[in-house]
């Protein structure tokens, strides 16, 4: 079964729909829970004790937290896209071990008798 949806596409869907039920259930817990102190965004900035300001205050938080993960995981994604095959040094080291490999397996064989062996009387 294929569907249009893209993987930007369907992770951008989900940072919304996680943003937006995290701002409903902050709404939500706010009316069922009667004393709560009022939070703060980043320790800094205060939001009201209030329904609409536990929703902004867990939409904002996970939208910010999220956010900085989508933007890392996005910057990643396009730096190993646009490298090339073999640039980074570990690649570097496989390939001269594959290089002596590859040497040793054409060099001539060599003799490994004693030179003053009976084997050389006999030629």
């Amino acid at each position: 079964m294929a569907t249009n949806v893209g993987g930007r596409r369907l992770v951008v869907g989900l940072y919304v729909g996680i943003v937006c039920f995290t701002g409903v259930a902050g709404y939500l817990a706010a009316g069922v829970v009667t004393e709560i102190e009022s939070p703060k965004l980043l320790f800094l900035i205060p939001f009201p004790a209030t329904r609409l300001g536990l929703a902004a205050y867990g939409a904002l938080t996970i939208a910010l937290v999220l956010g900085v993960l989508l933007i890392a995981v996005t910057v990643v994604a396009d730096r190993v896209d646009e490298a090339a095959p073999g640039d980074t040094a570990a690649d570097d080291t496989g390939s001269e071990l594959k290089t002596a490999a590859s040497e040793r397996e054409t060099a001539p064989a060599t003799d490994n008798r004693n030179p003053g062996s009976a084997d050389d009387a006999d030629r």
